[in-house]
């Protein structure tokens, strides 16, 4: 089967010649396992988020499976996490021997969890609670931290979405005792595969560190550079450390993080203004005072009750339109239905309704113009509604 050749793709990449020449002089260097671009990387993105602490990791997922250990989640533990998210947060808790239990969402305007539901679902067994910011717009941090701190529970921010979002002129990432972030090949700074772990505390960052390179006390490259001839093992470790030639590509997308943000959010907008109210369609978070310092790592509109999505995403992708779901919640899969759960009606509500669109900075206007006409059409024609609205114009 031949890989769609898509008019305009869900997200997208651009291999210049900066991030093939970053790449080639890492390769050049001799020196591929985690060194110096890897401190370079672990300095500046703590300068860049304000956080003490900065630890790369091999992926997202890595960085939240550590989090988590680290806090000590682990066999008789529950972490709370929203169904409404990529599964590796249920995952990672399951790995620590944690059982995960779900929480609902706000609803259909704002698809963050709910801190009203995250402390309904808190038990004596309640070792962490892990936040999404939904599509790179925090969440309501401030409430879930007050959750926290009565009922003596650390919080874990899964930041995935949200490289560059601020909240209160403060970056996500950085109000719980550990943020993790993604580097995705579809994520706002994207390398392929990467992440990284944030923190202030000096305890739980020498932790991450341990875990993050099989317990070791010292690193190959610390014993390259004589820094170290030895090393001890103060923990059954993993080998979650990324390499040189992903970070020098880390260091070079830093640089361009806020234009590639900024250019998000101006496209974000157009879909609003295009779409939000047109043909029955909502787009989430359309009312946030806080746009301009969200993220927008995805575009996501709801549709109407009466819209088969699957039939709406087969008509656009017969134009050449990508488009995806983010997320099949957690609590419907096979691997986690036969757990048991909570409730989560606002969640089941909206879940064969949410669309995501096109969303990267390359995304011309045009595309995005086109995106937003067929959508239009495809969902009036299978729904037999007008198409009129103000905000169409």
């Amino acid at each position: 089967m031949s890989t769609p050749q898509w008019v305009v793709p869900l997200s997208d990449v651009v291999g210049d010649a900066e991030l093939v020449a970053a790449a080639a002089e890492a390769v050049r260097s001799g020196w591929w396992s985690a060194g110096p671009r890897v401190a370079e990387l672990e300095e500046r993105f703590a300068e860049t988020t304000g956080a003490r602490h900065a630890i790369a990791l091999s992926n997202g997922t890595a960085a939240l499976h550590v989090a988590l250990l680290a806090v000590g989640a682990g066999p008789g533990k529950e972490v709370i996490t929203p169904s409404l998210t990529f599964v590796a947060a249920a995952n990672a808790a399951r790995h620590t021997g944690a059982a995960p239990v779900f929480c609902d969402i706000l609803g259909p305007h704002d698809l963050n969890l709910d801190p009203a539901d995250v402390e309904a679902a808190i038990t004596p067994r309640t070792k962490a609670i892990v936040v999404l910011h939904y599509g790179g717009f925090p969440c309501d941090i401030g409430s879930v931290l007050d959750v926290a701190a009565r009922q003596g529970v650390a919080v874990i921010e899964d930041a995935a979405h949200a490289i560059g979002a601020t909240s209160g002129g403060r970056a996500c990432g950085t109000f719980g005792a550990l943020g993790c972030f993604s580097f995705f090949s579809n994520k706002n700074l994207p390398i392929g595969e990467g992440g990284m772990v944030v923190t202030d505390d000096d305890d739980l960052a020498a932790r991450v560190r341990l875990l993050r390179s099989h317990g070791m006390t010292t690193l190959t490259w610390d014993r390259h550079r004589g820094h170290a001839s030895t090393y001890d093992v103060l923990l059954p470790g993993f080998n979650y450390r990324l390499d040189e030639i992903r970070a020098s590509m880390a260091l070079v997308q830093l640089g361009r993080l806020a234009a590639a943000n900024a250019r998000r959010a101006r496209l974000a907008d157009e879909y609003v203004r295009r779409l939000d109210g047109t043909a029955g369609l909502r787009v989430s978070f359309a009312e946030r005072e806080d746009r301009q310092t969200a993220a927008h790592h995805i575009a996501v509109v709801v549709l109407p009750p009466d819209i088969d999505r699957d039939d709406l995403r087969e008509t656009l992708a017969e134009v050449g339109i990508q488009t995806s779901v983010h997320y099949p919640p957690i609590h419907r899969f096979a691997a986690y239905a036969l757990l048991g759960n909570r409730p989560l009606p606002r969640t089941d509500a909206i879940t064969d309704r949410i669309l995501t669109l096109p969303l990267y900075p390359g995304l011309s206007d045009e595309l995005l113009e086109l995106v937003a006409d067929r959508l239009v059409e495809s969902v009036s024609s299978l729904a037999g509604s007008d198409t009129s609205s103000p905000r169409a114009r």
